[in-house]
Formats: C-alpha cells, structure tokens, sequence
C-alpha cells in the first residue's frame, strides 16, 4: 500500500545555487546533504510538511541525473511515493507486468530502501518507490 509521497526529486545543475534559493527565497531549510556514489549524485533534503524535496546535483558528467538535465533541462525528475513493504510491492507490480527498473531494493540516500518503476509504465513519469524505517 502507498502510505503517502516521501519525496518530489529535482534535477539541478548546481546544488549549492539551488539550496539559496530554497533557503533565503522560498524560507525553507535543508536539513541533510549527502552524497550516494553508487548513484553518482550529491542531494539534499528539505522537508516540506509530512513531505520533502530532494535537490539532486550529478556527481559525475555521465550520471543519470546529468544526462536528464542534458535531455530535459533541470526540473521534478521523479516523485517517490512510500511503502511498508517494498519487496512485497515490487513482487505486486512484477506480478501485474508493469516494467521495473529496480527488481530489487537498493540503498538510497537518507537510508531508504529504494526501487524506481520505468516512466513507460508509469504515464511517463519516473516513479520511486521507498521504505524508511
């Protein structure tokens, strides 16, 4: 079951330009930063009520976050929605044929267990799905 939305991810060029603008504009404040090698990306997290917004920087030329600002410009790049049960959830989608990404959890920042569902099955939007404890 979806419990609610963890998190909205946006693509940015430059994570310390958009923190200012989050923090000294919009008046919010990020509480963690971190970088997750395996996903090539350095984020930061900003709660916004029961929700947060992650900034994402690419750590590398060719990770995935640089080559969708390459493609799509910075923006929202996926929406995460939190789950009790992610092995069980993803057994659910395999099982109902919606294309995974993730077949598997993986670490993600902040701790989570994380799996990402394929846009082609998702309306086009790239679909998160996460477990915190």
């Amino acid at each position: 079951m979806i419990k609610k939305v963890d998190h909205i991810g946006i693509a940015v060029k430059n994570l310390d330009a958009a923190k200012e603008f989050y923090e000294k504009i919009l008046g919010l404040k990020v509480v963690e930063e971190e970088v997750v090698e395996d996903q090539k990306v350095k984020v930061a997290f900003i709660p916004t009520g029961d929700s947060e917004v992650e900034l994402l920087e690419s750590t590398t030329p060719d990770g995935p976050i640089a080559r969708y600002i390459e493609k799509n410009g910075e923006g929202i790049q996926h929406i995460a929605f939190r789950v009790d049960n992610l092995e069980e959830k993803l057994a659910q989608l395999k099982a109902a044929g919606v294309r995974l990404i993730d077949e598997k959890p993986r670490r993600g920042a902040g701790g989570a267990q994380i799996a990402f569902l394929h846009p082609k099955a998702t309306c086009g939007t790239l679909v998160e799905l996460c477990e915190r404890e």
